[in-house]
């Protein structure tokens, strides 16, 4: 089994970094699977930023809403495998970000519980997952109460949400200001 990793913090906190950094000490070949959607010309400029900074030995496969079904087929055919003229297999798999597709599901009009039954899937992904997974999510219960009842959802169901991950994760961080601190389990010492 590999071990998961949820890196959580506010916004600009840094925990899209540090999961990086981690996820490159993990293995060469990693795969960054993206929720997030390039549905206007700043995302689009955003997710180009993020992928110039990720460099080389990096596979990207954009999932906004099925990440679930990418990741269960995850590891099967053997990390850091080449399988004829494919790309080698990845050995760690950086999910970024929880945050975004708990928001595409809802801008897809799903309720609450059948979000939270995906998110249960996920969790269940993680819990089995052969290879070392880290994932990146916002921590809703850090700002002030959203004024729209949208908005009060969204923090609602992403910190159950959080809370789910957390619960299947062998290790979880809260980043501030570029700084990791562990809540769950140890530090890991490519992060000291």
């Amino acid at each position: 089994m590999g071990k998961a990793v949820l890196f959580v913090g506010g916004t600009r906190s840094g925990k899209s970094g540090l999961a990086q950094r981690w996820a490159e000490a993990q293995a060469p070949w990693r795969l960054y699977l993206a929720t997030g959607r390039a549905d206007d010309a700043e995302m689009a400029a955003r997710i180009a930023r993020h992928k110039a900074e990720r460099g080389q030995g990096w596979q990207c496969s954009e999932e906004p809403l099925d990440p679930v079904g990418l990741l269960s087929g995850i590891g099967l055919a053997g990390a850091g495998q080449t399988k004829g003229a494919e790309a080698p297999s990845p050995g760690v798999v950086l999910l970024d970000c929880v945050s975004l597709w708990v928001a595409n599901l809802m801008a897809a009009d799903m309720t609450e519980a059948d979000i939270l039954g995906r998110v249960d899937a996920l969790a269940a992904v993680v819990a089995d997952c052969p290879l070392p997974l880290a994932l990146v999510s916002v921590e809703a219960g850090l700002g002030m109460v959203a004024m729209s009842s949208l908005g009060r959802r969204f923090q609602d169901t992403l910190g159950l949400a959080n809370q789910a991950l957390a619960r299947v994760c062998d290790t979880v961080l809260f980043v501030s200001c570029g700084l990791p601190l562990a809540l769950k389990g140890q530090l890991p010492e490519e992060l000291c």
